[in-house]
């Protein structure tokens, strides 16, 4: 019996041991402990509820971009080159709608880039250039006025000055094919020598102010981000 009353003892004891080292750890409830967070609860506590200082909780706030905020106009940057309800603004839509990253802005700075170095490469009869630059058919017709001054021993001098105005003047979806048409009025040094070295064409001390108007196109289907100059026209 004693031997009984020992063991009852001990695992007196060791009960109340036990309870006090959990107490110690969890703690006491009071009544005023804080509900716990239920992160799938579609209402939100708020500072006063919680017990949490609004300010602390509006710092960790990530604001994530379009969450109760209208959408950027995606023609927003077409309406400012051209009038809204105009055949200009229309076809530049039609390219946007299926270029989402088709910015007018950006295709003309591009555009003034690729007519200075398709000038230059004419005269230079840099035919590797132009063909990276043009459409089949353009080339063509380049490489055959190359073929025939070549024939002829004759060489240009040229000298390009710069870009006085740039303009977008139309714009279509032609099947897949994105077509837009530039306006460019430059300025130009250039002089034709015969094998000799007299000019023949042009003045090697004038600048000229010239007009064209160029139609570059780009397959939409294609990886090929390059736009290739179509067609060529001059103003004079």
């Amino acid at each position: 019996m004693e031997g009984s009353n020992l063991v009852t003892l001990i695992f007196v004891v060791a009960a109340v041991f036990v309870f006090l080292q959990l107490r110690s750890v969890l703690g006491k409830r009071t009544g005023n402990e804080r509900r716990p967070v239920d992160p799938y609860s579609a209402k939100r506590e708020s500072p006063a509820d919680t017990g949490a200082d609004e300010s602390a909780e509006s710092d960790n706030v990530i604001t994530l971009p379009g969450r109760g905020e209208a959408k950027a106009d995606p023609y927003r940057e077409i309406d400012r080159v051209a009038k809204p309800g105009t055949d200009l603004n229309s076809g530049l839509r039609a390219i946007k709608d299926r270029m989402p990253d088709f910015d007018p802005a950006s295709f003309l700075s591009g555009a003034k880039m690729a007519y200075e170095m398709i000038v230059m490469s004419f005269a230079d009869a840099d035919r590797k250039t132009l063909k990276n630059l043009l459409s089949t058919e353009v080339y063509d017709g380049f490489a055959s006025a190359l073929d025939d001054r070549e024939a002829k021993g004759e060489t240009v001098q040229s000298s390009f000055i710069g870009i006085d105005k740039s303009d977008i003047i139309a714009a279509e979806m032609r099947d897949t094919d994105a077509l837009v048409t530039i306006r460019v009025v430059s300025q130009l040094i250039s002089a034709t020598r015969d094998k000799d070295g007299n000019v023949v064409d042009g003045d090697p001390e004038a600048v000229v102010e010239v007009k064209d108007v160029w139609t570059f196109s780009r397959d939409t289907r294609s990886r090929d981000p390059n736009w290739r100059l179509v067609a060529t026209e001059s103003e004079d």
